[in-house]
């Protein structure tokens, strides 16, 4: 068990009976400043899929429990293994690029104080930033995400990517912001999207969706129309284009990946 937290605001307080649930894999540049951010919580949990950079190590000295998995089964089934290595009465599922602001901080430590009464799970919401910048429109805020919960009354879906928090009944809201760091720069934004576009036109497949060219290209338009104008991406300035642009990009790869898996292979020769 972890002992007392210093707060730069006050005297060392104790520890908040909840668990901090992580899955993490090569997360070094982001692991100490998200764990830093809940340094409130009495247990920190993190499943990793098999790291090759410091991300293990720093968990480890910042008082985080490490459990490293030798296979990825997906995103919803891996953060049900972190829920189910969790012993306190609440849970917060993080990404290890999000961060718990200060007001989020207090508005969870009222929560937990109170106990008894109020809903069984929150919603939180998220504030992203693009290559820098916070994005305040483009439908990514407020972006609402249920993360806090009391243990036992909830769980993740089987996606493998795109999870979810399958709740009972209707989240309370809070209003603290989660901040979330997605794409610090162009590199990691190309990353991730062919990383994500695979998982998802994989698991479409499994569940028998199909797709066309014309279908991708369709979608990828659609999903430059809705970020950008009816969502008012214009509105983040040059940057709000950049990622409209992208998550076109990222949708039409998506279907674009999804139609290759449902060609019949081709033979070659005459």
């Amino acid at each position: 068990m972890r002992g007392l937290s210093s707060d730069s605001a006050g005297p060392p307080t104790t520890l908040a009976p909840l668990s901090v649930i992580l899955i993490t894999r090569d997360e070094e540049s982001n692991i100490r400043d998200c764990l830093a951010s809940v340094g409130f919580a009495r247990e920190i949990v993190v499943v990793d899929s098999g790291s090759t950079d410091g991300t293990v190590a720093l968990a480890r000295a910042a008082g985080a429990r490490v459990l490293v998995t030798p296979d990825w089964p997906g995103f919803g089934p891996q953060k049900n293994r972190a829920l189910e290595l969790a012993t306190q009465p609440w849970v917060l599922s993080l990404d290890a690029d999000e961060r718990v602001s200060p007001q989020l901080r207090e508005e969870i430590l009222a929560v937990l104080a109170r106990d008894e009464g109020g809903p069984d799970a929150w919603s939180l919401p998220r504030r992203s930033s693009f290559c820098g910048q916070d994005m305040l429109h483009s439908g990514w805020y407020p972006d609402r995400v249920a993360r806090l919960f009391r243990r036992g009354t909830a769980r993740f879906s089987d996606d493998l990517v795109h999870e979810r928090l399958l709740t009972q009944g209707n989240p309370g809201q809070l209003r603290g912001d989660l901040l979330h760091a997605t794409y610090p720069d162009l590199e990691s934004m190309l990353e991730k999207l062919n990383r994500y576009s695979s998982a998802s036109a994989e698991s479409m497949y499994r569940q028998g969706q199909r797709s066309s060219l014309a279908g991708a290209l369709l979608r990828g338009w659609w999903a430059f129309v809705r970020t950008y104008l009816l969502r008012s991406g214009w509105r983040d300035g040059r940057m709000g284009l950049v990622l409209a642009i992208s998550i076109a990009e990222g949708t039409y790869y998506k279907y674009l990946k999804l139609w290759l898996q449902s060609r019949p292979p081709r033979k070659l020769g005459p």
